[in-house]
């Protein structure tokens, strides 16, 4: 008959006469839900002796990275992310003649001083 290994059968490894009030979680505690954007609930839990102003207001998300909040019907905007410029986007912003030599200007006088000619 072969054997293996020194384990009861059925039980777990590692098991032993500790139950749950030797591991700390008969502590008393308080679920606390937050909700981002796309309305995820996440729940986290705080000792029952926590203040209202330790418990923090918003929190990152594990379901989706975005921020959450503790208002369900108010949740953090979603990041609005900035549209892709054309490069003729970027040339219609570019200044006029006359801005572009008075930075140069200015730029060449504040190296002149600094070399102290």
């Amino acid at each position: 008959m072969a054997t293996g290994g020194n384990a009861i059968r059925g039980t777990r490894v590692g098991a032993g006469p500790m139950g749950e009030q030797d591991h700390g979680f008969h502590a008393d505690r308080v679920a606390v839900s937050y909700w981002d954007a796309l309305g995820n609930e996440t729940v986290r839990h705080f000792a029952a002796g926590i203040s209202e102003e330790e418990i923090p207001d918003t929190i990152d998300s594990p379901h989706s990275g975005l921020p959450a909040g503790r208002d369900q019907q108010n949740p953090p905007a979603l990041a609005k992310p900035e549209p892709y410029k054309t490069h003729l986007a970027y040339v219609k912003e570019r200044r006029t003649d006359e801005e572009a030599v008075t930075l140069l200007d200015d730029a060449l006088q504040q190296l002149r001083e600094r070399r102290g000619m």
